[in-house]
């Protein structure tokens, strides 16, 4: 009896994380039974190290480009995949899943859509080191220690903070940012998600209740924007977890709530 070809997941990242930051779930899901990758965005080098030594390489590329490069690598798989994306790569999942190609998706603490309007101060603090210098549109950014601390660490110990960035951080191209940022004056911005599809599948968006950089009442607008779709669209908050939840300590609670959701939604 030929057993079942294994559910694609696809794994994308946000701004100033590598792809490898995903290794632990990709070890997680695959042992659940599904076939998981962790792709990089257009440009992204192999490692860290490479991604640190060449910033040139991850600057410039805009939304539409990154949507447009995991929905050719989703086109290349041999079913319809889940889609699971932090910070910016959960508004790229929310992307794909409005234009039919994932059979679901699950967006934690995703950056802001089209159609959004709070903006926390916490969140122009987090992204001040872009915004500061127009110029950094076309350019990659990096963040320091302590501006890492600030947008992803402040939920865990001054030491953990210190040693995800040193194990995950790498520069991010600044013009998704001003994309996004520009979005609600744009009719024709690429941060604009298809929230009324209503042929979609299963949406759970997650938040950090200590998220500067996506504060949970950017996530709970964002539930908002899919009120005139009949699909299904799911939210879970963790109130004491901060931007780094996907890779800090606590990841596991992350991950299998994430787990938990798929199967009941038999995905």
């Amino acid at each position: 009896m030929t057993s079942p070809t294994p559910v694609p997941v696809v794994f994308i990242h946000g701004l100033w994380l590598h792809a490898t930051s995903w290794a632990p779930w990709i070890d997680l899901f695959r042992q659940e039974g599904y076939a998981p990758v962790a792709p990089g965005w257009p440009g992204d080098p192999g490692t860290v190290e490479e991604a640190r030594a060449n910033p040139e390489s991850i600057a410039d590329h805009g939304i539409d480009e990154v949507v447009n490069h995991y929905a050719s690598i989703i086109r290349a798989l041999p079913t319809l995949p889940i889609v699971i994306g932090h910070s910016f790569g959960g508004m790229v999942a929310q992307k794909l899943l409005g234009q039919n190609l994932a059979a679901g998706a699950v967006a934690i603490d995703a950056a802001q859509i089209k159609g959004v309007l709070p903006l926390p101060l916490s969140a122009l603090r987090a992204t001040l080191p872009v915004f500061k210098n127009p110029g950094n549109k076309h350019r990659a950014v990096s963040l320091t220690a302590d501006q890492f601390r600030f947008a992803f660490g402040n939920a865990v110990s001054e030491e953990e903070s210190a040693e995800l960035f040193e194990r995950w951080a790498i520069p991010a191209p600044g013009k998704p940012l001003f994309e996004a940022a520009a979005a609600n004056f744009n009719p024709h911005s690429p941060a604009k998600v298809d929230t009324a599809n209503a042929s979609r599948g299963p949406l759970l968006l997650m938040t950090g209740g200590k998220d500067h950089t996506v504060p949970e009442t950017v996530v709970r607008a964002t539930l908002k924007q899919y009120r005139h779709s009949d699909a299904v669209t799911d939210i879970t908050d963790f109130p004491d977890r901060g931007h780094s939840l996907t890779i800090d300590g606590g990841w596991r609670e992350v991950a299998d709530t994430a787990l938990d959701w798929l199967r009941r939604h038999s995905l």
